[in-house]
């Protein structure tokens, strides 16, 4: 009898898988351990994205008033940092600009308001006159007979004017909040525009802090490419401003159209800082007021504005803007479309400097080349390439048998004539 292996009497053999339930029901699944996790930081995630979606809509306002102050502490920053290189402290330099700024303002308002209200009042005087004026201009070309005294009273019976002056009634204290709500928003933007203008230098260590060496160039850079091209744009569109004014007022004061002062003041702010269109936007108004004393008087004020508007483009606006805001007038009307889309009337005035600001600091990454000598680089269209094509399509016939005489060109050569 052959000895038994004692390791083979030892070794157990394999259990059997557990045989399934009846009916091929399987039994509980476990919940994966990640799961009630992920769960959970989704659910956070969410949580902070409302959150901050929220406190973004309840900021916006907070945000608008402190991007125009960085842009107004960029407008002055070349003032103040003239006056503290010269040994003055820039808090107080700072303050010396901000005082300018705010009593040329505030002299300026004062003075249109004061000559606008005095105007309006004989405006309001007279506008018996201008409406005898009309009514008399549309008897005599379209033969009709109205009078002064039915257009007033249908003005007076109207309901619009009565709704117009309840609601104008129940609606001064909405206004009222409106302004102080203004003059709220004005105090925010010169607090916030006076610590960045006087703290400028702080604040770049402090954003440079942050940043590797190589990345804290670029953001100098680009924060001295922003002071330059926001005080340009400034600068230059503030003397614009006063040019275009002067001729304006000097055409309406020429013809004789009452509060030229006023409609040179106006032209001159909205064409300027409303480009491309501004010019045509800013003349409606003295040809409206021109129309009332001679419809000849529209005429001429819409020829001037026509022509001031090439002069502008064509020679005054390359010379003022070349070193300063040399951006396209398409591109100059797009940005200021796509600002006021962004932001309103705070994108319009700041999409100029911003696009500048952007072209500036890109064009210094973008590799330029010597342009080919081409004519069509210039715009003429090049004959040498049409005949060519010519050629080769008479050959391409030719070659399929197709009976196209060859008339000689002036690209192709001449063949010689077969004697044989």
């Amino acid at each position: 009898m052959a000895p038994t292996d004692k390791t083979d009497q030892n070794v157990t053999p394999p259990s059997a898988p557990p045989a399934a339930p009846a009916g091929g029901s399987v039994g509980p699944v476990r919940m994966p351990r990640w799961l009630p996790r992920a769960m959970v930081l989704a659910l956070a995630l969410y949580a902070c994205f409302q959150l901050g979606s929220w406190a973004f809509h309840q900021l916006i306002g907070l945000l608008i008033n402190i991007l125009i102050a960085f842009f107004l502490a960029l407008a002055i920053e070349p003032a103040v940092g003239r006056m503290a290189s010269r040994g003055m402290r820039r808090g107080l330099a700072t303050f010396l600009v901000f005082l300018a700024v705010v009593v040329t303002a505030a002299g300026f308002v004062f003075l249109l308001g004061s000559m606008l209200a005095g105007q309006i009042i004989e405006m309001v005087e007279d506008f018996p006159k201008y409406l005898d004026s009309v009514i008399n201009w549309i008897n005599r070309s379209f033969q009709t007979e109205l009078s002064r005294v039915e257009v007033q009273e249908s003005l007076l019976r109207s309901d619009w004017l009565r709704k117009y002056v309840q609601n104008s009634a129940s609606g001064v204290l909405d206004v009222s909040a409106t302004v102080l709500g203004g003059l709220f928003k004005v105090l925010t933007i010169l607090l916030f525009s006076f610590y960045f203008a006087a703290d400028g230098p702080r604040l770049r260590r402090a954003v440079c802090s942050v940043l590797p060496p190589a990345k804290q160039a670029e953001v100098l850079r680009a924060w001295e490419i922003a002071v330059d091209k926001t005080g340009g744009y400034l600068y230059s569109r503030g003397l614009m401003a006063l040019i275009s004014g002067v001729a304006h007022y000097v055409l309406l004061e020429s013809l004789g159209v009452p509060y030229a002062p006023a409609l040179a003041v106006w032209v001159g702010l909205v064409s300027q800082f409303i480009p491309t269109i501004g010019t045509y936007l800013a003349g409606a108004l003295p040809m409206l007021i021109g129309f009332t004393e001679d419809p000849w008087y529209a005429v001429w004020v819409l020829g001037f504005v026509l022509i001031y508007q090439q002069f502008e483009n064509y020679v005054l606006q390359p010379k003022l803007t070349a070193k300063t805001v040399d951006i396209h007038p398409a591109v100059a009307f797009g940005s200021v479309i796509a600002g006021t889309a962004l932001l309103g009337a705070v994108g319009a005035l700041i999409a100029i400097p911003a696009v500048a600001t952007l072209q500036a600091f890109l064009g210094a990454y973008v590799k330029r080349y010597d342009v080919t000598d081409d004519p069509r680089v210039h715009g003429h269209r090049s004959r040498v390439g049409g005949g060519q094509a010519l050629a080769r399509l008479r050959a391409v016939l030719r070659k399929d048998g197709a009976a196209v005489p060859a008339q000689p060109g002036p690209d192709t050569a001449r063949a010689p004539d077969d004697k044989s």
